[in-house]
């Protein structure tokens, strides 16, 4: 087609996507899976419409997608929350991670297409999606929530397990079987994510000099660029392109200019996400997944069952309650990418062709259920464990709870009848009002209260306190 035969089908389809993303908002449908149903009716082996449109017309944009949505993880990445809780992530994104893999191959096995084919079905339900679990957590405004940073750990460590999964299984489909070979590839991933998290962590300051300028046009081409490098040097160095842009904005998170950022590259990431998801529906061929429909129906219940339980294990490892545990397993759901990068690496080794129907479907099942479970997931939490534990209230500034429990302890001791200043006591503090009752010491109006005597001294400091300079 010529180029602007293509933009018209382009616009079509994101103005098709726009009609039932509206549609989809009444139900509670997030717009991720619209995108990839779009993409599959426009997919030139579904024969929906009669389009010539290939998924490689759109790659290189869907890429950038993938890209600027692993940066926007990586600037809200809480580091502190990370670091603080090391510990617990390492043991529950690692226990997810062995129980998945190990259901999903019993699964390979029991279905029965080969062993080799069953290591590639452990790898599909192992982990989930980097960029729908991303997308979820900006799009629902949960990235606040308790059960976040742990959700993002579990992430991180995924990601990682994915660079090693891929080095395994590409010697082992291609018959490579020098151990060095994966040593040395698996040492320069480790060292390359060990020098960026530690930038990341000890070099704010120095990154805020060296991206500092005032002008918009040059700061948003700067932070684009190096997102894009940064993807190209992960794939490069065998960490894939997706890891490389997560450690960059993990960078540039630590930095001054980390709202900045985040203001400029919203529209970005919102733009190029469309097209990442609306190229995933693309590649897609309904004809192939009526061969694949009962070990798929069977593959994703094993998922959800396996997954909420696993979400009731990361709550309890991490420490948080049940209903938070149900949003973490809601928003783990989702399966993506990952799964069809291996169904396009066992085709090439020549394993069974059924696999990629299988990926294909299983993804695109778990891509429509996760979200509609993350989007209720806190109604289905508060239903499921009202009588359990009630909503904690919200938790107020410490001293200003403090100030406030010591003013009415002072206010408490007063005599009773007092003037008509009364109602002013809490404004303008005990001290205040003391004055205009009674010109006579303080110890001779009221017994000496030691509590009393220290709020008045706050109330008083109250209206002394500087900003910090630094602010």
């Amino acid at each position: 087609m010529h180029v602007g035969e293509d933009l018209v089908v382009l616009g079509v389809l994101f103005v098709i996507a726009y009609v039932l993303g509206r549609a989809g908002k009444l139900i509670g449908l997030p717009a991720i899976p619209i995108y990839m149903l779009v993409g599959l009716i426009a997919s030139p082996h579904s024969h929906f419409f009669p389009l010539n449109f290939q998924s490689a017309d759109v790659e290189l944009v869907a890429v950038f997608g993938l890209i600027l949505l692993l940066f926007s993880l990586g600037l809200e990445f809480d580091q502190d929350e990370f670091y603080g809780n090391i510990g617990a992530l390492l043991v529950s994104g690692g226990t997810r991670i062995l129980i998945n893999i190990g259901v999903g191959f019993a699964l390979g096995m029991w279905i029965g297409w080969g062993t080799r084919e069953a290591l590639i079905i452990a790898g599909m339900t192992a982990t989930s999606s980097s960029a729908i679990v991303t997308k979820l957590l900006i799009e629902l405004r949960r990235l606040a929530n308790r059960e976040t940073p742990a959700i993002l750990g579990i992430m991180v460590l995924e990601d990682v397990f994915i660079a090693m999964y891929l080095a395994i299984v590409s010697v082992i489909l291609g018959g490579k079987t020098d151990p060095w070979a994966i040593v040395a590839q698996l040492a320069i991933s480790f060292t390359f994510l060990i020098v960026m998290f530690a930038i990341a962590r000890w070099g704010g300051r120095v990154v805020s000099r060296l991206v500092q300028t005032k002008d918009d046009e040059l700061f948003t081409i700067l932070f684009f660029g190096l997102a894009v490098a940064f993807g190209g040097l992960g794939e490069l160095l065998g960490v894939s392109d997706a890891i490389g842009a997560f450690l960059i904005g993990l960078v540039l998170g630590a930095t001054r200019f980390r709202g900045r950022i985040e203001q400029f590259s919203l529209p970005l990431r919102d733009v190029f996400g469309a097209f990442f998801f609306l190229n995933f529906g693309l590649a897609l061929d309904v004809s192939t997944f009526g061969g694949v429909l009962f070990p798929v129906a069977v593959a994703v219940v094993m998922t959800l069952v396996v997954n909420t339980l696993g979400g009731q294990l990361i709550a309890w490892q991490n420490k948080l309650t049940p209903a938070e545990g149900i949003n973490a397993s809601a928003m783990l759901q989702n399966r993506g990418e990952f799964a069809l990068i291996l169904a396009t690496l066992a085709v090439g080794a020549g394993l069974d062709a059924r696999l990629t129907p299988f990926a294909g479907l299983y993804v695109l099942c778990m891509a429509v259920i996760g979200p509609i479970l993350a989007v209720n997931s806190e109604a289905l939490g508060r239903f499921l464990f009202r009588q359990r534990k009630k909503a904690a209230p919200v938790e107020r500034d410490r001293m200003r709870a403090e100030g406030i429990a010591l003013l009415e302890a002072a206010t408490a001791g007063e005599a009773p009848g007092g003037t008509d200043h009364d109602d002013d006591k809490g404004l303008l503090g005990p001290a205040a009002t003391r004055d205009r009752r009674d010109t006579r010491p303080y110890d001779q109006t009221l017994p000496h209260d030691p509590v009393a005597e220290q709020a008045a001294q706050q109330s008083d400091q109250i209206f002394d306190r500087k900003r910090d300079p630094e602010y």
